[in-house]
Formats: structure tokens, C-alpha cells, sequence
């Protein structure tokens, strides 16, 4: 049952039928995990938050930078030098001290990840990361371990958005798009927004995005990026969507 505080709070979003009393019920019973706290995880994170997500754990080992403050919404200058998931936690603490939440100071890998959720369990995972060894190391365990994941990435103006539910054995998986090999001679690790650079307001298109459809799959209601390539470019304001199959030569669900 919520409590009159929760009915409160909450009320502009209970009131939708799609939404409701039993929707918002699973919302704060729901548990993410948020991998990455930068111009993707910042407005991300603020939103489910704000929804009411009753257990945010936020994964980043890197400190905040004044370079971050075009984009990464959850930073003020006075915290720079310290620790991204620290200040993240305390910033969503301080919006809503409703939720509960866990930091992670420290960059996520395979190996992690996998005791992790050996340890835990998650109801959805957010890719918010621009690293690509990271996003296939994500891709890999959440398949592994039949976690559904919503993934995001931008680059200059172009963002790109699309979620995998693997508690369904039919689903294709992030590697079914972007194989490593091919993925890494298009576009080199070292080419992210530190390198190539990127328009803030369009990571928080896609940020929010990815909130949007976190919700949707918490409160049971139809995905749009669900095996489907959501392009997104800002310069005009444009988006298309791809749909995607399973690949029977995917190095990770073929």
C-alpha cells in the first residue's frame, strides 16, 4: 500500500490510468541498476527518481570534471574532483529521500558485473555508458542472467536508443546489432564525447528516454525501443526507428 505521503508525491503520475495506484506500487518496489553517471545517467537518473523507483543502485568510477558541467546535469561546480556515484547518490537523496539508493564508485566490467548480480538481484538495467567494451560486457551478463536492459549512447548530434528484454529466449541482443569486430572498426573506443565531442540537450533527449522507457517496462506498459533501433538526430529534430531480428551468427545469442 502507498502511504499518504507516497499518494502525494506521486500524484500527477497516479493519476494516469496507464499508471495508477498498482503501476506506481511496482515502481517503488522496483530495483535498477544505472551504469554510467554522465550526460546519459544524469538526466536518467534524476527522472526515476523523481518517479519513485524504490531502489537505484548508480555505478561510476570517474570524478566529476568541469569539462562534465555542459551536459552532466546532476554536477554543480563546487563538486568537482569528487567521486561521480558519491555526488549522484546525494543529489537523488536530496530530490527524493523516498528512495533507497547505493553507490558504486568504481568502473563497471564483466567480471563485476556477473558477482554482482550473482549477489543481487535487478528488475532492469540502464546502459548509460559511452565506452563500447563496457556496453558488450553489459550486453553479455544482463543476457546471461535474463535482466531486460535499455541502452543509449550519442555522438555529436546523433543519438541512438534501444532496449532487450532477455527473460525472453526469442530476444536479439545488442551484439545481434553492432558485432564487437564490426562495431569497433566503425567507430575506435577512444572516439566518445571527449574526443569527438556532443550537444548536451540531445543526451538529455536520450537520457530521458531511456527514464521513459524504464518506466514502461516496470509498470508492464509497451516499450517503443523493444528490439527496435531508435535514431535520433537533433540537428533536425528528427527520429526513425529499425527494427531488429535475431542474428544466427550473434558471437553472443546466435
Amino acid at each position: 500500500m502507498l502511504s499518504r505521503k507516497q499518494l502525494q508525491r506521486y500524484s500527477r503520475q497516479i493519476m494516469l490510468p496507464q499508471i495508477g495506484e498498482a503501476g506506481q506500487e511496482k515502481l517503488n518496489n522496483a530495483r535498477v541498476l544505472m551504469v554510467g553517471l554522465g550526460g546519459l545517467g544524469s538526466p536518467a537518473a534524476l527522472y526515476l527518481a523523481a518517479a519513485g523507483i524504490g531502489e537505484l543502485h548508480l555505478v561510476d568510477g570517474d570524478k566529476v570534471e568541469i569539462s562534465n558541467l555542459q551536459r552532466q546535469v546532476l554536477y554543480k561546480t563546487n563538486h568537482r574532483e569528487k567521486d561521480k556515484a558519491q555526488v549522484a547518490a546525494q543529489q537523488l537523496t536530496a530530490a527524493n529521500p523516498e528512495i533507497r539508493l547505493h553507490a558504486y564508485c568504481r568502473m563497471a566490467d564483466e567480471g563485476w558485473l556477473t558477482d554482482l548480480f550473482s549477489q543481487q538481484s535487478f528488475d532492469l538495467v540502464l546502459d548509460c555508458t559511452d565506452n563500447l567494451d563496457i556496453r558488450h560486457s553489459i550486453n553479455r551478463v544482463c543476457r546471461a542472467h535474463k535482466i531486460p536492459v535499455v541502452m543509449a549512447s550519442v555522438r555529436g548530434f546523433s543519438g541512438q536508443l534501444v532496449s532487450f528484454d532477455f527473460r525472453t529466449q526469442a530476444s536479439p541482443c545488442y551484439a545481434c546489432l553492432f558485432p564487437p569486430a564490426v562495431e569497433a572498426s566503425d567507430l575506435p573506443e577512444a572516439e566518445n564525447c571527449s574526443t569527438v565531442g556532443v550537444i548536451g540537450p540531445a543526451l538529455g533527449m536520450m537520457g530521458s528516454a531511456q527514464a521513459l522507457e524504464a518506466i514502461k517496462f516496470l509498470v508492464g506498459l509497451p516499450v517503443s525501443s523493444l528490439n527496435r533501433l531508435q535514431l535520433f538526430e537533433a540537428a533536425s529534430l528528427e527520429w526513425r526507428a529499425l527494427s531488429l531480428a535475431e542474428n544466427s551468427t550473434c558471437p553472443v545469442c546466435g
